[in-house]
C-alpha cells in the first residue's frame, strides 16, 4: 500500500489527483467545526450517550451530529438514495432500460440520484429538527427552518464534493469521506482508552492484547475482502469472415464478500430503529418496554442484527449479480465453464457456488460486526460500533489503492501507445 503511494507521488498527473483528494477532503474537516445556530448540543449529546441509531449515525458522520455542524447529516441521504435507485432499476422497466443505457444512462440514473438525495435530505432534517426533544433553543418555525436549510445544504455540498473527488480526484469521493470521518474519531478514540488505562478501568496488559486481537482481525478483514472464487471460462474459436475470434481463457471473479459493509449498516439501522422511536416517548410504559427489549447488546437485539446481517447479505448480493445475465452474454459470445453446460445448467452451477461464498461472507460479517458488543462487555468499554467503523475504513483504504493502481496501469498503457 506504501509503494503504491510512493510510486503515485512521482506521476504528475496522480499527483494532482491526489493533491486535489487531498484538498476537498481539507475543505469538508473545516466545514466540520461550524456549528449550527440555536442547537442544545448537550441534548445532542445525550442522545448520542444513548446509542441506537443515533449512535451509529454520529459514527458514521464523524461526531459531526454529536457536534450539530452544517454536516450533522454526512453523506447519509446519498448512500439512501443510491440504494432505493438500485433496488428500483430491478422493478421499474424504464430505470432499467436506462441502466443499459451505458454513460449517458448512468448520467440520467446520477441526476435522479442527487434530487433523490435532496428530497430525503429535507425529510429527515425535518424529522430530526421536529422529533427530537429540546433539540432547539428556541423552538420557532424561522428556527427550524433554518436549521433544516443548514443542514440540508451541507448534505448537498457534501455530495458535490464527492463527486468532484470522484471526477477529478482519485475516485470513490463518497466513501473517502465515510472513511475520513471515522478516521477522524480515532484521536478521540485512543485518548478514551488512556484514560481508561489511567483510572484503572483497562489494564496495560488487557489493552496490549485488545492491540494484537485487532491487528488480528484488521487481517482477517483484508484477506475475506479480498477473497474470490475465480470460476474458469473458455471461449469457444469462431470463424467470421476471414478472422477468427475466441479460443481464449477467462474467469469469472466471485467475492466471498460480494456485498461489502452494506449489510451490516442496514441491519445496524433496522435493529436501533425500535428502541430509538420508543425514547421519542418516555412516558410510555409500552415505549418503554419496547426500548429496553429491543436495547443493543440484548440477547434479543443482538440475533435479529445477526439474522439481518445474513439476510441483507444475500438480498445484495442478488441485486448486485445476477447468474441469469452472466450466463446469458457467456452463451452469446460461444463462452462456457469447463465441464458445465451452457444455459441453465451453467446458472444453476453459478447460483450454488454464489451461495456458498455468500454465506460465508455473511457470516463473517456477523462476526465483525458482533466481535466488538461482545469485547466491549468483557472490557467495560463502549465499542458497540467499532466492527461497522472497521469494515468500512479497511474497505474504503483497500478500494482506493486499487484505483490508484488502475491509474498507474492506464498511464503505462499510454505511454506504451505513444
Amino acid at each position: 500500500m506504501l509503494k503504491t503511494l510512493r510510486d503515485a507521488w512521482k506521476i504528475p498527473d496522480l499527483r494532482s489527483k491526489m493533491l486535489f483528494t487531498l484538498a476537498m477532503l481539507f475543505i469538508y474537516r473545516l466545514g466540520s467545526f461550524i456549528p449550527v445556530p440555536f442547537i442544545n448540543r448537550e441534548v445532542i449529546g445525550e442522545l448520542v450517550a444513548q446509542g441506537g441509531v443515533l449512535g451509529l449515525f454520529n459514527v458514521i458522520s464523524g461526531d459531526n451530529f454529536r457536534n450539530f455542524t452544517i454536516f450533522a447529516m454526512s453523506i447519509q441521504p446519498y448512500i439512501t438514495a443510491s440504494i432505493i435507485l438500485n433496488l428500483l432499476t430491478l422493478v421499474i422497466p424504464a430505470l432499467e432500460r436506462l441502466a443499459k443505457e451505458g454513460e449517458e444512462g448512468s448520467r440520467k440514473i446520477a441526476q435522479y440520484t442527487r434530487y433523490a438525495t435532496i428530497i430525503l435530505a429535507l425529510i429527515q432534517a425535518v424529522g430530526i429538527s421536529l422529533s427530537l426533544k429540546n433539540i432547539l433553543i428556541h423552538k420557532t418555525a424561522l428556527n427550524v427552518a433554518l436549521v433544516v436549510i443548514t443542514i440540508t445544504a451541507g448534505t448537498a455540498f457534501l455530495m458535490w464534493l464527492g463527486e468532484q473527488i470522484t471526477e477529478r480526484g482519485i475516485g470513490n469521493g463518497i466513501s473517502l469521506i465515510i472513511f475520513v470521518s471515522i478516521i477522524s474519531s480515532l484521536p478521540d478514540g485512543i485518548a478514551k482508552m488512556a484514560e481508561y488505562v489511567r483510572v484503572g478501568t483497562l489494564n496495560i496488559f488487557t489493552l496490549i492484547l485488545f492491540i494484537i486481537f485487532a491487528a488480528i482481525v484488521v487481517t482477517a478483514v483484508v484477506a475475506v475482502q479480498e477473497g474470490q472464487r475465480r470460476i474458469p471460462v473458455q471461449y469457444a474459436k469462431r470463424v467470421v469472415g476471414r478472422k477468427m475470434y475466441g479460443g481464449q481463457s477467462t474467469h469469472i471473479p466471485l467475492k466471498i464478500n460480494q456485498a461489502g459493509v452494506i449489510p451490516v449498516i442496514f441491519a445496524s439501522s433496522i435493529t436501533l430503529f425500535p428502541s430509538t422511536l420508543a425514547s421519542f416517548f418516555p412516558s410510555s410504559k409500552i415505549a418503554n418496554w419496547i426500548a429496553k427489549f429491543f436495547e443493543w447488546g440484548n440477547p434479543v437485539s443482538t440475533v435479529l442484527y445477526i439474522l439481518l446481517i445474513l439476510g441483507f447479505t444475500y438480498f445484495y448480493t442478488a441485486i448486485t449479480f445476477n447468474p441469469v445475465d452472466v450466463a446469458n452474454n457467456m452463451k452469446k459470445n460461444g463462452g462456457f465453464i469447463p465441464g458445465i453446460r451452457p444455459g441453465r445448467p451453467t446458472v444453476e452451477y453459478l447460483n450454488r457456488t454464489l451461495n456458498r461464498l455468500t454465506l460465508t461472507g455473511a457470516i463473517f460479517l456477523a462476526l465483525i460486526a458482533t466481535m466488538p458488543l461482545v469485547l466491549g462487555v468483557i472490557m467495560g468499554i463502549d465499542l458497540r460500533f467499532g466492527g461497522t467503523g472497521l469494515l468500512i475504513v479497511v474497505g474504503v483504504a483497500l478500494e482506493t489503492v486499487k484505483q490508484m493502481e488502475t491509474h498507474m496501469l492506464m498511464r503505462h498503457y499510454q505511454g506504451f501507445l505513444k
